[in-house]
């Protein structure tokens, strides 16, 4: 579900996000938090909030959404992180959520240059640190008229890219030379692979799913996702950031008490036995993996991680495959340790750190839902 709703402004104001066509807001239900979706693209003539309306449609962990944004400067946008939308169980060094503020300075780059601007990016101007991302600015971005910029096709997608969580249809393989096509769309630095060869498959449909597992019966890990579930039609309204649960079935799920974060989280009840069957009937489900590494694994390799990642999103998109990031055997937290080698002597052998791992397939429902991320927050004017 696509629920990103606005940016809050630093110093004051939001901006809302780009919108899409009346018919493809009319299928989610949440009304209100999705109605930026059909305003916003033609609400800012402004540069920069116009490219900002459409880059808080970014992917991001959890959907968490953690950009604070500065506009006080003339033609500048300064980036900081909301240090309140942080993971800090699962994403303990927020490289996570650095790859997802790389996602944003792409998408902010490419809605720019359809407006004839070029985005020139100082990132981390005032330094960083591995541990723990701070107050210091992410990025300060510069926008400067130039009709010379040559615009990106992919943003063509960027309303329509989203990360699928649905069952994917085991009889129709993904073609290699679309999933080729997928990863030859990075270029920011970031090594991309697809396979979608049976045996690898195999090996990786069990990785994601032992992973899936760990993270589960995990506790403190597992609770910081069950704490952002929103749960029926009032919560995505009220905070339109999370894990959405909304549509008929959780609505009467939830009236009845039978879906709740109380309920998610007792391993003996039936919405954690539903729940935890099919997050892993999901991922059981793969027809094919993409993933990014990186030689190193400094913020900046972060950024240019996200650059990529939803630039090979976008590509998935405009080739009709579905994709969903399952990153949890990248985690830094020990219970996942083992795992986390594992994964990369299989995934990185020649060294270097994997950043992102996604399924890939085709949705076994049609048309599939509309389920794709959706709130925002701009700060700054």
């Amino acid at each position: 579900m696509n629920r990103r709703k606005f940016l809050a402004l630093v110093g004051g104001g939001t901006i809302l996000a780009a919108g899409g066509t009346v018919g493809a807001v009319a299928l989610r239900v949440p009304t209100k938090a999705l109605e930026p979706w059909a305003q916003a693209g033609s609400l800012y003539s402004e540069p920069r909030k116009r490219a900002l309306s459409f880059a808080i449609l970014a992917p991001n962990p959890h959907n968490r959404q953690p950009w604070l944004v500065d506009l006080s400067q003339a033609d500048t946008v300064v980036l900081t992180v909301d240090k309140n939308k942080m993971l800090p169980h699962t994403d303990p060094l927020n490289r996570q959520i650095t790859i997802g503020l790389g996602c944003f300075l792409e998408v902010m780059t490419m809605a720019a240059a359809e407006q004839g601007f070029r985005v020139d990016l100082d990132l981390f101007p005032e330094g960083e640190s591995a541990e723990v991302l701070d107050g210091r600015p992410v990025a300060v971005a510069r926008f400067t008229k130039d009709d010379t910029v040559a615009r990106d096709p992919l943003f063509a997608h960027v309303l329509d890219r989203r990360s699928l969580k649905e069952p994917y249809d085991m009889t129709r393989p993904v073609p290699n030379e679309a999933a080729q096509r997928i990863v030859a769309a990075a270029k920011w630095g970031t090594s991309s692979i697809a396979s979608v060869e049976p045996e690898s498959i195999k090996r990786i449909r069990r990785i994601t799913h032992d992973a899936l597992v760990i993270e589960t019966e995990t506790p403190r890990a597992f609770k910081e996702s069950v704490d952002l579930f929103r749960i029926g039609k009032a919560e995505v309204e009220a905070n339109p950031d999370g894990i959405d649960f909304s549509g008929p079935m959780f609505e009467v799920l939830h009236s009845a008490g039978l879906m709740t974060r109380e309920a998610a989280l007792d391993a003996s009840s039936q919405a954690f036995q539903a729940g935890f069957e099919a997050v892993l009937a999901n991922a059981d489900t793969a027809m094919g993996h993409v993933w990014s590494v990186t030689r190193g694994n400094t913020r900046l390799d972060q950024i240019a991680a996200g650059r990529d990642w939803v630039r090979l999103n976008l590509t998935a998109t405009a080739e009709g495959v579905a994709t969903q990031p399952l990153s949890q055997a990248l985690q830094e937290y020990p219970e996942m340790a083992d795992l986390y080698a594992q994964t990369h002597k299989l995934l990185a052998p020649q060294g270097g750190t994997v950043q992102m791992l996604a399924r890939l397939g085709y949705a076994a429902s049609v048309p599939p839902s509309p389920r794709w991320p959706l709130e925002a927050k701009i700060t700054g004017v």
